[in-house]
């Protein structure tokens, strides 16, 4: 059974630093992208960033420069550094990956909150 599983939320004043971490497991079946979507409250669910099995990625406008995403295939694990973080960055940050053969799968979400 395919788990995601995030960590490294929490709590920090704006102008902080968070590194959240998502392990994926329980398929031998190749990943080929995964990503990083955040739902504040009242908010659609929106992509922060993602990234290929080849390492291409992309960001949304409000996170270029302050965050930045990586992946280590093999341990078929994707990471976000944020930066700079914001009050308006508060959000559940979910982690995703699609799979080549089973689709997508998300993860269970893990809390940030900025304050000011």
């Amino acid at each position: 059974q395919v788990q995601l599983v995030e960590s490294g939320g929490g709590l920090v004043q704006a102008g902080g630093s968070l590194r959240l971490s998502c392990v994926a497991s329980g398929s031998i079946f190749s990943i080929n992208s995964m990503g990083w979507y955040r739902q504040a409250p009242g908010k659609q669910r929106e992509l922060v960033a993602h990234i290929t099995s080849g390492g291409s990625t992309n960001y949304a406008d409000s996170v270029k420069g302050r965050f930045t995403i990586s992946r280590d295939n093999d341990k078929n694990t994707v990471y976000l550094q944020m930066n700079s973080l914001k009050p308006e960055d508060t959000a559940v940050y979910y982690c995703r990956a699609l799979y080549s053969v089973l689709g997508n799968y998300w993860g269970q979400g893990t809390q940030v909150t900025v304050s000011s």
